[in-house]
């Protein structure tokens, strides 16, 4: 499972200031990654077909997701996704 805290520790992030921030990147990310898949992400084990569990190769897809928004908070390229999260996630893909 990944919450506020893990995000934070990933981020390497002290203080509150931006925990609401945090907190909208990792749903978001939650959110890319699913689609990204065109699968539901589950945190119990995945009984449908269109599920997929949070694995730990999921989880650091996101997190790594939400450390390359946090970093480029500005980012004029569009659609760019970090080459390790496509590599994390290429073989979840449905196609």
């Amino acid at each position: 499972m990944i919450d506020l805290a893990r995000v934070k520790l990933h981020l390497r992030v002290d203080g509150d200031q931006e925990d609401s921030l945090i907190t909208e990147y990792l749903a978001s990310a939650k959110s890319h990654v699913a689609m990204h898949c065109d699968r539901e992400l589950v945190e119990e084990s995945p009984v449908e077909p269109d599920q997929m569990g949070l694995t730990p190769d999921v989880e650091h897809a996101i997190l790594l997701l939400i450390g390359h928004w946090y970093d480029n908070r500005e980012d004029a390229a569009v659609g760019v996704t970090p080459t390790a999260v496509e590599r994390l996630l290429w073989y979840r893909k449905r196609f």
